[in-house]
C-alpha cells in the first residue's frame, strides 16, 4: 500500500483530520481531537529513509498476536508499546489486514469516547 491511499483511506473515516504536532515528517491522523495513527517514513540503522511505517492504536493481546504474526508488525515507535503497534509498509501484509487494523485502530479511539461523541460518530458510519 502507498502513503496515499493509506492517507485517503485513515481520511475517509468520519471526522477524521490530519495534524502535525511532531513536525512535517509525521503525519498524525486524529477523530474529535484524539489520535489513531501516525503515518511517517521509518528510518534505516545506517539513516537512508526506508519504508512507510503507520502506527496503529491496538487492542494489547492483538497487538502481540500481530507481532508474532507479522514480521512487519512492530511494538509502536515512540509510543505506549503494549497499546500500538508500528506497521512497515513493506508489502509484506496483505491490504485487507492494513484496513482492518486500521479499521480497529479508529474504533478502539471512537469506543473510547464519552457517549455523547461515540453515538454522533457511529451515526455517520
Amino acid at each position: 500500500m502507498t502513503m496515499e491511499i493509506i492517507k485517503n483511506y485513515l481520511l475517509s473515516k468520519p471526522e477524521a483530520k490530519i495534524d502535525t504536532p511532531f513536525g512535517e515528517d509525521v503525519t498524525v491522523f486524529k477523530v474529535r481531537n484524539k489520535m489513531f495513527a501516525t503515518l511517517s517514513i521509518g528510518k534505516a540503522g545506517n539513516g537512508e529513509n526506508q519504508d512507510w511505517w503507520v502506527n496503529l492504536k491496538c487492542d494489547p493481546d492483538e497487538a502481540l498476536a500481530l507481532r508474532d504474526i507479522f514480521d512487519a508488525v512492530i511494538p509502536g515507535y515512540h509510543m505506549n508499546k503494549r497499546l500500538w503497534n508500528t506497521v512497515i509498509l513493506n508489502g509484506s501484509i496483505p491490504q485487507g489486514e492494513i484496513e482492518r487494523m486500521m479499521d480497529n485502530s479508529y474504533m478502539l479511539v471512537v469506543n473510547n469516547m464519552p457517549t455523547k461523541d461515540r453515538e454522533a460518530i457511529e451515526l455517520q458510519l
